[in-house]
């Protein structure tokens, strides 16, 4: 990860994408495990993380009106158990995957990595703009 204040935007947007990855990976294995019985759905709860973070005066002006740095070097996502998920099952092998809800969960998370994806290169082009001229 680039450590320079001018890169501390692209940073979380680089976080942020791999968040995005790794929750569409998740998605895509409970999609995979629908019909496994037993098996509970899993679920990467990166979002409050990022948004505890951020709201956590990373970006909160000093006295002197200068943005503080972002130091995500700690924030990770994991993938862990949906704990809100139906932990009841209404299906007799007691999965709890519904594989309408994954699949509408995916599509919504592929447009959030295309967001990202777009928003780190509009950034680059646009430091790449600033330095040519």
């Amino acid at each position: 990860m680039i450590s320079s204040t001018a890169f501390d935007y692209i940073n979380v947007l680089d976080r942020a994408a791999d968040a995005s990855w790794l929750r569409e990976a998740a998605i895509s294995n409970n999609i995979a495990n629908a019909t496994t019985p037993g098996y509970k759905r899993y679920d990467v709860d990166f979002q409050s993380l990022l948004e505890m973070e951020l709201t956590d005066s990373k970006f909160n002006q000093n006295l002197d009106g200068k943005v503080h740095n972002v130091h995500l070097n700690h924030l990770t996502a994991t993938v862990q158990p949906d704990m809100e998920a139906d932990p009841f099952s209404y299906r007799r092998d007691e999965a709890n995957v519904d594989i309408h809800m994954e699949n509408v969960e995916l599509a919504g998370e592929q447009i959030r990595y295309q967001a990202l994806a777009n928003s780190i290169t509009t950034e680059f082009n646009m430091m790449k703009a600033a330095i040519s001229r």
